[in-house]
């Protein structure tokens, strides 16, 4: 069945090849980007497919005109996928408000706005799939990207209560969550980093030095990536959370197994707070 999809970000990156791969398979697509002059060789390639919109997901008003295209142009909504995002590397301290503020407008709240604006649609349709781009990042952290995993996490966090609220009229929502994919993403957030302050060279230095062995050859493939999205676009039965590439996992599972000690080292503290029964008291 031909759908008409919505998809943030849309020129370059992830987002490039999820649109290309819908566009390939039949659907219908608008495509949005900051800059949509960068859009037109899909425009001439795929015609009164597609629309190529100017979104910069900061602003709630271009959301709402961005999901106003999808109906005034194809009459509904079927999938939005939440992809436009970026990151940047430093200690915390060495961010400026306006940095960490704008990565998590872009990553969050950009989000937030479109489904914001997509989610009324989909309410009176009875029908569709949001999928917000999150990352493994937004289940685990590491040293130096804070406003991006704090982002990634509300994303994450966003996506599972989300679920549980629309599910009863038919429209399903997943954070996806990959690890390393290999795109331009890492080395654009790669590009400006500050000269770290000594008491980092430990910590952000560390992750950095390991980050730039990866680059170029991050372990999943986009173009994969895309596939799945389209092809997940007809599950029924999509999870709140799901989890991409085998670094990913890897990644998880070591976090959540150090999750479980810390929990049980200090469960007698945790329990220390609750009110003691009658009968506790008495003893």
């Amino acid at each position: 069945m031909t759908k008409v999809w919505l998809i943030t970000g849309s020129a370059n990156g992830l987002g490039r090849d999820v649109a290309e791969t819908a566009l390939a398979a039949g659907h219908r697509v608008v495509a949005t980007a900051r800059r949509p002059e960068e859009l037109q060789d899909l425009v001439q390639r795929y015609g009164d497919n597609v629309r190529a919109v100017r979104h910069d997901v900061r602003n709630s008003e271009q959301a709402d005109a961005a999901v106003a295209s999808a109906i005034e142009v194809f009459g509904r909504l079927d999938v939005l996928v939440n992809n436009a995002g970026y990151g940047k590397f430093a200690p915390f301290e060495q961010f400026s408000a306006e940095e960490f503020k704008d990565i998590v407008d872009t990553c969050f709240y950009g989000v937030v706005h479109t489904t914001r604006a997509a989610l009324p649609v989909m309410r009176k349709q009875r029908s569709g799939v949001i999928l917000q781009v999150s990352s493994v990042g937004g289940r685990i952290t590491r040293p130096g990207n804070a406003p991006y995993l704090a982002a990634k996490w509300a994303v994450s966090g966003l996506a599972e209560a989300l679920a549980q609220e629309t599910a009863a009229f038919g429209v399903q929502v997943c954070a996806l969550e990959p690890g390393g994919i290999r795109t331009n993403w890492g080395r654009r957030a790669n590009s400006d980093i500050p000269r770290l302050l000594p008491e980092y060279e430990e910590s952000v230095g560390g992750v950095l030095r390991m980050l730039d062995r990866i680059w170029g050859q991050e372990n999943s493939d986009p173009r994969l990536i895309a596939e799945l999205i389209v092809k997940l676009a007809d599950r029924k039965d999509l999870p709140p959370h799901l989890v991409l590439g085998s670094d990913a996992l890897t990644f998880l599972k070591q976090a959540d197994d150090e999750r479980a000690e810390l929990l049980e080292k200090w469960r007698d503290t945790s329990l220390s707070v609750d009110f003691q029964s009658a009968a506790s008291a008495g003893d």
